[in-house]
């Protein structure tokens, strides 16, 4: 366990297509430093010399957890976040907390200092985002597919229910810009 004085981490949770990646984007567009979860996975695809799918993802994410715990990704996020520590950086976000076991984790790590904004949508958006997006699109029923596994197989569900915040993205991105600054402003998070 690290208390680092002043450090601040916000970590946003959601399901596939909720617009966690661009409550993301806004803040790195703003020089924040990031941590990406999802990178841990999508490089161990990438190694393996796959293409990025869903269907490379999914089973070599549960693989790697399987085999080497469910702390598996949080622990090299951990170390990301205390390089970054290091390096001066004291306000950071962390793209796609995703597991029950990461949020503990990473409240044990860092005691007080953790924020969990959920970015939340209704199903038919996330839906139609998944379809047009322009990186791993996905089908409707790819969509459901891939919020059943999360929920069931990589406890995705608890770190969303419990969150601190939640931000609810159905309108537009100003919308979810504004929702997003009364919340960092709440805690703080802004310098």
């Amino acid at each position: 366990m690290a208390s680092e004085k002043n450090v601040k981490i916000v970590a946003f949770v959601g399901l596939t297509g909720s617009g966690k990646s661009s409550a993301v984007e806004y803040l790195t567009e703003k020089g924040y430093p990031k941590v990406y979860f999802g990178g841990i996975v999508l490089d161990e695809v990438k190694r393996r010399g796959l293409e990025l799918t869903q269907e490379n993802e999914q089973p070599i994410r549960e693989e790697l957890r399987e085999k080497e715990g469910k702390d598996f990704v949080v622990k090299r996020i951990i170390a990301q976040i205390h390089d970054l520590i290091g390096a001066g950086q004291h306000n950071i976000v962390a793209d796609g907390l995703y597991t029950w076991t990461e949020y503990k984790t990473l409240k044990h790590e860092f005691p007080g200092e953790l924020t969990v904004v959920a970015i939340v949508s209704p199903k038919h958006l996330r839906k139609q985002r998944m379809a047009n997006r322009e990186v791993r699109p996905l089908m409707p029923e790819q969509v459901d597919q891939r919020d059943w596994a999360e929920i069931e197989n990589i406890e995705k569900g608890g770190p969303i229910a419990i969150a601190d915040y939640f931000v609810h993205n159905d309108k537009d991105l100003d919308s979810l810009h504004k929702q997003l600054d009364e919340v960092l402003h709440h805690i703080n998070f802004y310098e």
